[in-house]
Order: structure tokens, then sequence, then C-alpha cells
């Protein structure tokens, strides 16, 4: 028998602060521990729901082995404190990965097979490399020209979009320039507040005269990466550091990062059994692929699918979170599409906040639902290049 299409909403979206990698507050902190306070954040949005009514937890990770290996949906879910009965994914979308266990989480939820699903993202780039551990390319990717492009970093493949997209060095700083403004004057007005779970910090050092381990904890709130001291001139200064003579420099990029976030979604049935208070509907979803070189206008092609999948036009979108990969790519998905800058990124982007990679679409989808609520919107997309040449889109619905 056929399962009746119903809604899916998101009655929960919690994350942790992104701590810059290597030299930040999560240097040390393993990822899962990260999922594990993103997931306690999330159910203490709602005291009301029987944890045992959860079916799944799906969450994305891009590079999940090392310290967010061993399935590592299952075991947050595990010490988040979630019965057994619920289960654990965890899936592998690179840069989408989270936007992606939202989408897969809806779905179940959409088609009748699941009432309450957690969808999430969690990445440590200070203890697993933006590569792996161990990375080893299929060697027929440099046997044809046309594969080639598959194993480009992706600082090159902005470079090559900043070339074909005319994006000018003085136009990438503007844009890195205003993603810090944006991110510092959103933290003093305490707009992250509610998407933003508190997380503890413990730093441990050894006392080499006395044998002791001396411990120091703190509470962080707030995202690490926006700079108070950003400037024109500043950035100005920073040569490239993808080609010799080419525009894209660490400041114009987006920040490596540290960090987790899970939302948990409901049926219709769901909200109405625990009484719940949506936050969106997940209205739709769509990924595309495009030549791996070029790899930073995925959005291109994405937007405009989960549009028509949405029955919406661009204009009726009111939020818009595109995730700032590189301001070469980002500027291209905006002056090619007509996005409306005063749409975009209105707290600033991952060249001030960070991104953490697999982590980033949870992250941002949260950010995305708390937005609408506070600003009595109606819709809002949430939209993202992806290495080896994707682009995805999601879409949501205050409700």
């Amino acid at each position: 028998m056929t399962k009746q299409v119903q809604d899916a909403y998101i009655v929960a979206a919690s994350r942790t602060p992104i701590g810059k990698s290597h030299r930040g507050y999560f240097r040390n902190t393993r990822p899962d521990d990260l999922l594990v306070a993103a997931i306690r954040g999330a159910l203490a949005q709602v005291p009301n729901l029987d944890p045992k009514s959860i079916e799944d937890a799906i969450i994305g990770c891009a590079m999940p082995e090392g310290e967010q290996g061993l399935n590592v949906a299952r075991i947050g879910a595990l010490l988040a404190g979630l019965p057994n009965s619920v289960g654990g994914i965890t899936v592998n979308r690179f840069c989408a990965s989270g936007l992606s266990a939202v989408q897969m989480a809806a779905d179940r939820i959409r088609v009748g097979e699941a009432d309450v699903m957690i969808a999430g993202g969690c990445e440590s780039m200070s203890l697993v490399p933006m590569s792996g551990n161990k990375p080893s390319f299929n060697p027929a990717i440099f046997e044809r020209d046309e594969n080639i492009g598959i194993a480009y970093g992706m600082g090159l493949t902005a470079e090559k979009v900043a070339q074909q997209w005319k994006v000018s060095r003085a136009d990438q700083d503007a844009f890195a320039l205003a993603s810090h403004q944006k991110a510092l004057a959103a933290q003093a007005a305490g707009d992250f507040t509610a998407e933003i779970t508190p997380f503890e910090v413990v730093d441990r050092r050894p006392n080499l005269a006395t044998g002791e381990v001396i411990e120091k904890r703190r509470i962080v709130s707030l995202d690490e990466g926006a700079r108070p001291d950003t400037s024109l001139e500043g950035l100005g200064k920073l040569k490239a550091v993808f080609a010799a003579k080419g525009s894209v420099t660490a400041g114009n990029s987006s920040q490596t990062s540290d960090g987790a976030g899970a939302l948990i979604l409901a049926s219709e049935a769901a909200v109405k059994r625990f009484d719940l208070k949506p936050l969106a509907r997940f209205v739709s979803f769509a990924s595309r692929g495009v030549p791996p070189e070029i790899m930073g206008i995925g959005p291109i092609e994405a937007i405009p699918a989960a549009l028509k999948n949405a029955g919406l036009t661009q204009d009726q979108i009111d939020w818009i979170e595109l995730n700032e990969a590189f301001a070469a790519q980002a500027l291209a998905v905006i002056n090619t599409c007509g996005l409306d800058p005063t749409k975009v990124n209105r707290m600033g982007g991952a060249i001030a906040l960070g991104h953490p990679l697999g982590a980033t679409g949870a992250i941002r989808a949260a950010t995305v639902v708390h937005a609408l609520q506070r600003h009595n919107l109606k819709y809002g997309m949430l939209t993202m290049c992806v290495g080896t040449g994707q682009g995805a889109a999601g879409i949501f619905e205050r409700v």
C-alpha cells in the first residue's frame, strides 16, 4: 500500500559555536562530543518529546574517519543519552552533508516511514585533515583530461571561477569584509543566541614540577572566527595562496573550523501528540552536478531546481544562507542567479563564521529556521557548493 506524502516539520534546531581549527576553542575537542552537545541542545528545546519516539539519527560528516569515524551518528546518539532504540547513520556529501542529512530525515517522515527523526552534522578540521588521514586518488583521475578536475584543490577551483566569472580581487575582499561586519553585528545583537548551545571547553596541561594535570574550564557561546580588526587594507595585503597570479587569499576564503549542529524533525501527528511548536516546514531539496574544476558554481544549478520542486519563484525567498566557501564563488552565484544581496547572509557567512565542512549544512539550517521566526519571514533557503562538482539547496517555510 502506498503511503501518503505528509509534511515534515523542524521542531528544534541547535548548534555548537564554531571554533577555529588547530588553534581555536575546539582544537582538542572530539567531534563526537560536539555532536552530543548539539543533540542535547536540540532535545532541550522540546522537553515534551518522548526520546523513545525518535526513530533514527542521520548525521553528515565530510571526513568520516578518525575521531569522527566508526559511524559517528550512532555513537553520538548513544553518548547523548538517547535510548538504544534510536538508530544512527553517517552520510557524506562533503560540504552539503549536513543539509543532505536534514533532507533524508525529512523524506523518511514525508513518505510516512517515521514520525520523529534527528538530523545533523559534525566536523573537526583540527583533528581530521580536510582530505582525510590517508587520501588516495584513483589513478584513472589522472589519465584523462576530463577527470583531472576531481583532484583539484578547492582553492584552485575558486581561482578558475574567479577567472571565468570575472570576479575581481577588490570585489572578493569587499565581500569578505562585509561578512565579518555582518557577523559581528549579529553577535552584538544576540541574533545567534536562539540557535547556539553554549559548550564547556576543558583544557588540560601538565605541571612538570608537580606531576599534576592542571585543568581549566570555560564556557564558549559565540562563533570564534569573526574579526573586528578586519579591513580592506589588511585584506589587500594578503597574498594569493592557490595560484601565483591569483586573487583568492586566506582572507577571502572560508575558515577551516570545528563544530556541530542538530535538528529534530517531526510529522504532524507527532507535533500534535507531543504538543510541539514547529519552527519551520521542510519544503524542498535539490542537488545537481557541475564540472569538478569549477565546483563553486554548484548553487547556480541547484537553486532553480529546489525552487521548481517547491513550486516557488526566487523573489518569494525572504532569507538566503549561501555558504561562503570562497568570496569568488559566492559572488559568481549571486551575480549569475540574480540573488538579492540584501537577503543573502544577513548575519555573515563562512568567511567570518567558519565552515566545518559536513556540519555546515546543519548549522546554517539552524540559522535559517530561527531567523525566519525572529524576523517573521515566510521562506528561507540554504545553498552551497560541494567538492568534486556539486551544488545543493534546501528550502524551509516558517510555521
